[in-house]
Protein backbone atom coordinates (compact mmCIF):
# COMPACT_ATOMS: atom_id res chain seq x y z
CA UNK A 1 0.00 0.00 0.00
CA UNK A 2 2.95 2.51 1.14
CA UNK A 3 4.39 1.57 -2.65
CA UNK A 4 0.63 2.48 -4.15
CA UNK A 5 0.92 5.94 -2.45
CA UNK A 6 4.04 7.01 -3.25
CA UNK A 7 3.77 6.06 -6.71
CA UNK A 8 0.10 8.61 -6.96
CA UNK A 9 1.95 11.30 -4.89
CA UNK A 10 4.98 11.17 -7.68
CA UNK A 11 2.34 11.08 -10.79
CA UNK A 12 0.31 13.91 -9.05
CA UNK A 13 3.77 15.84 -8.37
CA UNK A 14 5.08 15.26 -12.27
CA UNK A 15 0.60 16.25 -13.40
CA UNK A 16 1.03 19.37 -11.36
CA UNK A 17 4.64 20.68 -12.45
CA UNK A 18 3.89 19.63 -16.15
CA UNK A 19 0.50 21.90 -16.08
CA UNK A 20 2.50 24.83 -14.18
CA UNK A 21 5.88 24.71 -16.97
CA UNK A 22 3.47 23.91 -19.83
CA UNK A 23 1.70 27.31 -19.81
CA UNK A 24 5.09 29.41 -19.56
CA UNK A 25 6.76 31.33 -23.11
CA UNK A 26 10.55 31.79 -23.00
CA UNK A 27 9.95 35.04 -25.13
CA UNK A 28 9.54 38.19 -23.67
CA UNK A 29 6.46 40.26 -24.53
CA UNK A 30 7.53 43.51 -25.47
CA UNK A 31 5.39 46.11 -26.13
CA UNK A 32 6.27 48.31 -29.37
CA UNK A 33 3.19 50.43 -29.92
CA UNK A 34 2.53 53.27 -27.81
CA UNK A 35 -0.40 55.11 -27.84
CA UNK A 36 0.51 58.78 -28.93
CA UNK A 37 -1.04 62.57 -29.75
CA UNK A 38 -0.90 65.20 -31.17
CA UNK A 39 -1.16 68.46 -29.67
CA UNK A 40 -0.77 71.98 -31.27
CA UNK A 41 -0.76 75.69 -30.19
CA UNK A 42 -3.51 78.11 -30.89
CA UNK A 43 -3.58 79.35 -34.12
CA UNK A 44 -4.89 82.55 -35.34
CA UNK A 45 -8.65 82.20 -37.27
CA UNK A 46 -8.01 84.50 -40.00
CA UNK A 47 -4.88 84.80 -42.90
CA UNK A 48 -5.59 87.03 -45.76
CA UNK A 49 -4.00 85.89 -49.72
CA UNK A 50 -0.56 85.51 -49.45
CA UNK A 51 -0.14 85.37 -46.04
CA UNK A 52 1.54 82.97 -43.74
CA UNK A 53 0.25 81.26 -40.52
CA UNK A 54 2.64 78.96 -38.26
CA UNK A 55 0.85 75.84 -36.64
CA UNK A 56 3.53 74.49 -33.65
CA UNK A 57 3.19 71.10 -33.25
CA UNK A 58 4.12 68.39 -30.65
CA UNK A 59 4.29 64.85 -30.76
CA UNK A 60 3.52 63.20 -27.23
CA UNK A 61 4.11 59.33 -26.12
CA UNK A 62 3.26 57.40 -23.32
CA UNK A 63 6.45 55.31 -24.72
CA UNK A 64 9.19 55.53 -26.59
CA UNK A 65 10.15 52.24 -29.08
CA UNK A 66 12.89 53.11 -31.13
CA UNK A 67 11.76 51.89 -34.42
CA UNK A 68 8.48 53.73 -34.65
CA UNK A 69 8.41 56.08 -37.42
CA UNK A 70 5.62 59.24 -37.76
CA UNK A 71 4.81 60.45 -40.59
CA UNK A 72 2.79 63.16 -41.78
CA UNK A 73 0.27 64.26 -44.81
CA UNK A 74 -2.56 66.82 -45.64
CA UNK A 75 -5.57 67.41 -47.27
CA UNK A 76 -7.62 70.67 -47.98
CA UNK A 77 -11.20 69.91 -48.63
CA UNK A 78 -11.72 73.70 -48.87
CA UNK A 79 -9.70 76.06 -50.41
CA UNK A 80 -6.32 76.85 -51.97
CA UNK A 81 -2.89 77.11 -50.13
CA UNK A 82 0.29 75.33 -49.34
CA UNK A 83 1.58 73.64 -46.08
CA UNK A 84 5.21 73.47 -45.71
CA UNK A 85 7.72 71.69 -43.29
CA UNK A 86 11.45 72.32 -43.05
CA UNK A 87 10.85 74.34 -46.34
CA UNK A 88 9.46 71.45 -47.83
CA UNK A 89 6.31 72.25 -49.66
CA UNK A 90 3.94 69.50 -49.00
CA UNK A 91 1.51 67.72 -52.13
CA UNK A 92 -2.20 67.39 -51.03
CA UNK A 93 -2.21 63.52 -49.52
CA UNK A 94 1.40 62.61 -50.12
CA UNK A 95 3.51 61.43 -47.01
CA UNK A 96 6.44 62.66 -45.47
CA UNK A 97 9.08 61.82 -42.72
CA UNK A 98 8.93 63.49 -39.26
CA UNK A 99 12.11 63.76 -38.32
CA UNK A 100 11.44 65.60 -34.62
CA UNK A 101 8.51 65.11 -32.17
CA UNK A 102 8.33 69.21 -32.19
CA UNK A 103 8.10 70.98 -35.39
CA UNK A 104 6.57 73.80 -36.81
CA UNK A 105 4.24 73.91 -40.28
CA UNK A 106 3.81 76.75 -41.91
CA UNK A 107 0.23 77.46 -43.94
CA UNK A 108 0.27 80.29 -46.77
CA UNK A 109 -2.57 81.34 -47.99
CA UNK A 110 -3.29 80.88 -51.48
CA UNK A 111 -7.10 82.03 -51.74
CA UNK A 112 -9.53 84.81 -50.64
CA UNK A 113 -12.25 82.44 -49.51
CA UNK A 114 -12.75 80.27 -46.05
CA UNK A 115 -9.98 77.50 -45.87
CA UNK A 116 -9.92 74.40 -44.44
CA UNK A 117 -6.99 71.91 -43.74
CA UNK A 118 -6.70 68.59 -42.42
CA UNK A 119 -3.37 67.03 -41.29
CA UNK A 120 -3.30 63.33 -40.44
CA UNK A 121 0.06 62.50 -38.26
CA UNK A 122 0.58 58.40 -38.66
CA UNK A 123 2.97 56.09 -37.00
CA UNK A 124 4.16 52.60 -38.66
CA UNK A 125 2.07 50.75 -36.58
CA UNK A 126 -1.42 52.26 -38.19
CA UNK A 127 -1.97 54.74 -35.40
CA UNK A 128 -3.18 57.95 -36.63
CA UNK A 129 -4.01 61.47 -35.35
CA UNK A 130 -6.73 64.19 -37.15
CA UNK A 131 -5.42 68.03 -36.56
CA UNK A 132 -7.82 70.56 -38.34
CA UNK A 133 -7.65 73.92 -38.97
CA UNK A 134 -9.94 76.51 -40.57
CA UNK A 135 -8.85 80.21 -41.77
CA UNK A 136 -11.17 82.87 -42.65
CA UNK A 137 -10.31 85.19 -45.30
CA UNK A 138 -9.08 88.73 -43.12
CA UNK A 139 -9.51 91.28 -45.57
CA UNK A 140 -7.35 94.27 -46.11
CA UNK A 141 -8.54 97.66 -46.39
Amino acid sequence: MNKITRMIWVMGVLMLAGFCLCSCDRSLDVQTVFPFEVEAMPVRKDIALGETAEIRCLLKTEGNFSDTRYTIRYFQPEGEGELRLNGVVFEPNDRYPLESKSFRLYYTSRSTDRQLIDIYIEDNHGQLQQLSFDFNNKRTE
